[in-house]
């Protein structure tokens, strides 16, 4: 059950009914003025209740608090150095993996250049060998943190073990979920008991259903600041492009949860010279952020080399990006006076 309440909103009207729910029993969230009952089907309110509700469902979906039906505004992320979400746009940038202290300074620089303001690089890396490099491990979070404090920027690295949430917590502004850990619930868990913000990347095989119930892991242990990373699927054609870049996701879970949806084409495509145009459909088809890789040495990157964008081509990416995404607004305000 779903019930959003007038404003402005009677707490203890909202405690009464929190406490008859509960003792249900139904699990019981309450955020802003929307409150969601798990499992309720049907409830008889008082007089004093109902006058206090606006609208009430009891056709949740299984991600209920992820969906517009609890919370039909957009979800807004703050960090110190960015805005993820609504009508904001972001751009993320960095190495796949923190190769050396010098290096991630390096690439922070360039990134920043292109107009992102939040940093990405995997300190510990999850590698399909065994023999593949692994990633820096604490050293490369603390390289990230510093390079991304030089630059007035924020920090995305990925948290690969629910064992690791304390430590990469202490340096980083946003954990990264790779598309591997998509379904690691007691990883998802455990990010969800923080207050630090999740990019949660969509699994290689994973439905939006199970991208967006992966989701409601984390928010349903009370961390709702969320976004989610649409990095492509595996299909039948693994020829030419890494993945299929399942653009049209992006406009659905616009539609379907009030989380921001960010772009990653460099994983999607896995070809450097792919990205740019996968990037600009992405902003054509409402994707509130990019987040992709950079190097000025891919033929020598410890990973993913060939996807990663050289400091030339990422500067022109992100000034085709950001002339989209300007003629996409402009779209909406246009619709807006006409309206």
């Amino acid at each position: 059950m779903i019930i959003q309440f007038k404003a402005p909103i009677q707490m203890d009207i909202v405690t009464g009914l929190q406490q008859k729910l509960a003792a249900l029993p139904a699990q019981v969230f309450v955020i802003k003025n929307h409150l969601a009952a798990m499992g309720v089907k049907s409830f008889d309110f008082t007089t004093a209740e109902a006058a206090a509700i606006d609208s009430v469902s009891f056709d949740d979906p299984s991600y209920t608090l992820g969906s517009r039906q609890f919370q039909p505004e957009d979800t807004i992320i703050g960090l110190p150095h960015s805005i993820i979400g609504g009508d904001h746009f972001t751009m993320m940038a960095g190495p796949c993996s923190v190769e050396s202290e010098e290096h991630v300074k390096r690439m922070a620089k360039v990134a920043k250049e292109g107009g992102a303001t939040i940093l990405r690089g995997g300190a510990f890396k999850p590698r399909t060998s065994p023999y593949s490099f692994q990633g820096l491990g604490e050293d490369g979070l603390r390289f990230l943190r510093e390079a991304a404090d030089e630059n007035d920027m924020d920090m995305i690295t990925e948290v690969m073990d629910d064992t690791h949430v304390q430590m990469v917590a202490d340096y980083t502004d946003i954990f990264q979920i790779g598309a591997r850990n998509m379904q690691n619930f007691s990883l998802l868990k455990e990010v969800g008991k923080t207050d630090v913000a999740v990019g949660l990347k969509r699994g290689m095989s994973a439905t939006i259903d199970d991208l967006l119930n992966a989701a409601e892991y984390i928010a349903s242990e009370g961390n709702q600041n969320i976004f989610l990373i649409e990095r492509g699927i595996r299909t039948f054609d693994n020829k030419y492009t890494r993945n299929t870049f399942d653009l049209g996701a992006i406009p659905v879970l616009r539609k379907l949860t009030h989380y921001p949806i960010i772009a990653d084409p460099s994983h999607a495509v896995g070809e450097w010279d792919l990205v740019t145009p996968m990037a600009n459909a992405a902003v054509a088809a409402g994707a509130q952020g990019e987040i992709v890789e950079i190097h000025d040495d891919p033929e020598h990157a410890l990973s993913d080399g060939p996807q990663a964008l050289k400091p030339k081509t990422y500067l022109e990416m992100c000034r085709e990006v950001y002339a989209i995404r300007k003629v996409m607004d402009s779209f909406k305000e246009v619709s807006h006076v006409n309206s």
